[in-house]
Formats: structure tokens, C-alpha cells, sequence
């Protein structure tokens, strides 16, 4: 549910949040599975700058959460919200081993819901949101998130706020599954991936309101091509207000939209269609 502040202020006419009060209160975390996340200003191992406009922000404690899900049973003891990613997590307790951890959430679940995972290909438990299954067991036209790319290695896709993927085909040894980009990817039956799609799906209707909300969350300014001097930018110059003159490039004249940069042979082999509109 949204949460639409009063204007009583600039930084507040416009100002569109989610309202967290139906979740946990996270005064107990998981002192084992959770930890200081420090700042990288998005530089990589060589100290390079390779994501831009970031710096600053709020602290956070990192959850480390449990895309594996190795438990067989487990029930949904809190949900909680992450100030590290969009979509809810929720703390689980695994019936079997006793002991605690964090996933990631999906729609419409519930505290005190109990959710099952299957260990064995042949093995059928029922096909409802928040149960674990391999790919091959799901039928066709169903929503999925927290996808596998190769078994056993944990999901890595399907995991930003409100997405699901969904799977439209099925051949011998794999699934043919669109992703939320529109793209058409083929996974193997033996991945593991969870019914339903990721919750709060509010996320993208939210508005900060200012500017200074977006520096909380390391973000910082973004100066268009255009605005800049002829030194700075491909786009700069010009008297008056100019369109570029050319296609939209990087500040280094490396053409920034439509241009396909992924160049991997072994994972283009199961990469069925690029679709850029979304779904």
C-alpha cells in the first residue's frame, strides 16, 4: 500500500512512499546473518569506476539471505524489510534442522504460512505460490521468480520487487522461459526456481520527492551530455539548446543505447530471443 505524504513542505508536495506498517519490527536480526556493509563508490577490485553516480548514503546492515534454500520445510516467522534490495525478505524457520534464516519473499504470503521444497526430481508437492520446485515440474503459463541459472548454484534471476518470469514452452532436457526484460531464455529442467512472483509491488510507484532522498540511498547526480562543454562530452556545446548531433554515446563515444555488449558464446547458445519491450 502506498503512502501519500501532505504537502506541508517542497520536499513533501510530491512525496509517494510505501507504507511499512504491516511489517515486522526488526529489533531481533540474525546476528549470524547479518553484518556492516562498507561503501565501494562503485569502483571494482583494481579501484576502477565501472558503476557511476554513487557515493554517500545511509548505513546499512547486509542480510545474508538463503537463495539455496536447502531446507525442506520451513515457516514464515516474520517479514521484514531490506534497505539492501526492493523486495521483502521474510525470517524462516526450518522445521527440520531448527534453525533460522532469511529468503526472499513473494506476493501474498503471510506470516505463520508454511511453504515446502523438493529435494528429488520425481518427488510432487502441491503447485502453489512460495513452494520450491524444479523447473521441469512446473507447468506451462505458471509465474516464477528466484530462477536458477545452473542447478545447485543458488537463483540469480528473478529478483528485483513485483517480477516474475513466466514459462511459455517445454522441450526435452529444458524450459523455455521469458524473462521480465522480455528476453527468451532456455533453463534447464533440473533448476530450481520458486512459485509466484517477488513482493512489494508498489516498488516503482513510489516518487521521492527531492533530491536529497536519492543521496540517502547512494545516488548520486546525473549531469546530461548535453548540458556540458565540448571537452567534457560528445554532446556538449553548442549555442542554444542542441540535440546531440550524433546517436547517444558515453563521455568515451561508446554508443549507450541499443548497443548489445554482452558477448559470452556459451550462454548466447540458450538465449532463444532479445526482446527489448518489457512485459
Amino acid at each position: 500500500m502506498l503512502l501519500i505524504k501532505k504537502g506541508t513542505s517542497p520536499g513533501q508536495r510530491h512525496l509517494i512512499l510505501i507504507n511499512k506498517q504491516n511489517l515486522s519490527k526488526q529489533e531481533d536480526l540474525l546476528k549470524n546473518l547479518s553484518f556492516g556493509l562498507g561503501k565501494k563508490g562503485g569502483r571494482n577490485q583494481l579501484g576502477r569506476i565501472t558503476v557511476h553516480h554513487k557515493g554517500g548514503g545511509h548505513k546499512r546492515i547486509y542480510r545474508q539471505l538463503d537463495f539455496k534454500l536447502n531446507s525442506y520445510s520451513f515457516k514464515i516467522v516474520s517479514i521484514e524489510y531490506d534497505p539492501n534490495r526492493s523486495g521483502y525478505i521474510g525470517k524462516i524457520f526450518d522445521k527440520v534442522n531448527k534453525k533460522l534464516f532469511y529468503i526472499l519473499l513473494g506476493k501474498d504470503i503471510k506470516i505463520g504460512d508454511s511453504f515446502k521444497q523438493t529435494y528429488f526430481y520425481n518427488q510432487n508437492i502441491p503447485k502453489i505460490p512460495g513452494n520450491v520446485m524444479f523447473l521441469g515440474k512446473i507447468p506451462v503459463g505458471f509465474n516464477i521468480y528466484n530462477l536458477e541459472i545452473f542447478p545447485g548454484k543458488g537463483s540469480q534471476f528473478v529478483r528485483s520487487a513485483g517480477t516474475f518470469a513466466q514459462i511459455i514452452q517445454k522441450k526435452t532436457t529444458h524450459s523455455l522461459v521469458q524473462l521480465p526484460s522480455g528476453e527468451q531464455r532456455l533453463f534447464s529442467h533440473l533448476c530450481k526456481c520458486v512459485i509466484g512472483r517477488v513482493s512489494n509491488l508498489n516498488w516503482t510507484n513510489r516518487n521521492l520527492g527531492k533530491a536529497g532522498r536519492s543521496r540517502w540511498l547512494n545516488i548520486r547526480p546525473t549531469v546530461r551530455g548535453v548540458a556540458m562543454n565540448p571537452v567534457d562530452h560528445p554532446h556538449g556545446g553548442g549555442e542554444g539548446k542542441t540535440s546531440g548531433g550524433r546517436p547517444s554515446v558515453t563521455p568515451w563515444g561508446v554508443h549507450t543505447k541499443g548497443k548489445i555488449t554482452r558477448n559470452n558464446k556459451r550462454k548466447n547458445l540458450l538465449i532463444f530471443s532479445r526482446c527489448k519491450s518489457k512485459k
